[in-house]
Parts: C-alpha cells; sequence; structure tokens
C-alpha cells in the first residue's frame, strides 16, 4: 500500500485538500491544522497517507507528515473515536497542544474539543496519556500563552482561527504582565479577563 502522496496542490477547503500526481487528481480528507502546514494551490505538496476501506466506502485520509499520522492513527485506538472524529478532533486541535493537554491531565480543556464531550475524554485519558507518538518534530507549545490553553480552546471550539487567538492571547498576557492586579487574580478571574478582551478584539 502506498505511504504517500506527493504533487501539485490544486485546491484547498475545509478538511480537503485535492493533490494532482501524474494525471491523478486525489481527492483527500486532511485535518484543518495539518492543511495549513502544506504550501499553496498551485505549488508542490506531499502528504502522508491512511486508507480506509470497509464494504460501504473508500476514504483517503491525508496528513502534512508521519508524526500527525501517527497522532491520528493513535486516536483511533480510542473507543468510540473513528477516522472521522479523529479529524474532526485534530482539525480542532494542534497535535502538540493534544499531547500537552493529556500530559497534563486537563480533562476540562479536552471535553471543551468539538466531537469529544466528557465520556470521550475520559477514555482518551485512559488510552493516550502519555502514549502519543510524536516525534521532536513536534514541540510542545511552551509560549506565553500556554497556561491559558483553555481559553484558546474555547475561542477556537467558537470558530475564530487557532492561530489568529494564540497570537491575540499572547498579546494580551503581555500587556497584562505590565498590571501588578492582574498577577493578584486567580487562574479562573484571569481566563475570564482573557476570554473577554480576546471576543472583542477578535470580532
Amino acid at each position: 500500500m502506498f505511504n504517500s502522496i506527493s504533487g501539485t496542490i490544486t485546491a484547498k477547503f475545509p478538511k480537503q485538500v485535492f493533490i494532482e500526481n501524474n494525471g491523478i487528481e486525489w481527492d483527500i480528507c486532511i485535518p484543518d491544522s495539518n492543511l495549513d502546514m502544506l504550501g499553496p494551490v498551485g505549488g508542490e505538496g506531499k502528504v502522508y497517507t491512511y486508507l480506509q476501506h470497509t464494504d460501504m466506502l473508500m476514504c483517503l485520509y491525508g496528513f502534512a507528515s508521519a508524526d500527525e499520522r501517527s497522532v491520528f492513527l493513535d486516536l483511533l485506538k480510542v473507543d468510540g473515536v473513528g477516522p472521522k472524529g479523529a479529524i474532526k478532533i485534530m482539525s480542532s486541535v494542534n497535535s502538540a497542544t493534544l499531547m500537552d493537554v493529556l500530559e497534563r491531565e486537563d480533562l476540562s480543556s479536552l471535553e471543551k474539543i468539538p466531537g469529544v464531550g466528557k465520556k470521550t475524554a475520559g477514555k482518551m485519558m485512559l488510552a493516550l496519556k502519555g502514549k502519543l507518538k510524536i516525534s521532536e518534530t513536534i514541540s510542545v507549545p511552551r509560549s506565553a500563552s500556554s497556561p491559558y490553553s483553555d481559553v484558546v480552546l474555547s475561542l477556537s471550539s467558537m470558530g475564530y482561527d487557532k492561530k489568529l487567538v494564540e497570537q491575540k492571547i499572547a498579546e494580551l498576557v503581555e500587556e497584562f504582565s505590565k498590571d501588578p492586579q492582574f498577577d493578584s487574580k486567580t487562574q479562573k478571574e484571569k481566563e475570564d479577563l482573557l476570554f473577554r478582551r480576546a471576543i472583542v478584539s477578535l470580532v
């Protein structure tokens, strides 16, 4: 079976990319987070593949790296998470953040990921904590916004672009770090303040 497909990126859509190779245009389902890692339409691209083949359907999934595909395969080990569910999860949160949430046993953040919920979050924690196959090429975020991953996940689940959210939260954290009153607040108070200010800025 083929391991990857390389060719010209002919189109990009949410959770979908078209790649033409030797006269064949492949229709590939891909997480939104991975879609951003590929080059622009008209350029060359490579995706690592996974073929789902059942009596009812055949679907080709693609990923920007072998590590990202490994995360997808690990998610499939979670009871109740199928290929479509794994793609939805990976579209809502990048692999490094997912690993960070799992390592911190942050169930509340897991539950906020679209398509997860309380029951699946518990299964993910049990099945994947300390087991995600991510190499050093995917680093766990340690930026100023990392303590506020709950805020980022909440805003992302509302439809805001995750990269823009992370950038805005980092800017707000830097701004508030100059205010002594911010440091005196509880973690929840800080998160609530950041959430409110970010929504105003992102509208």
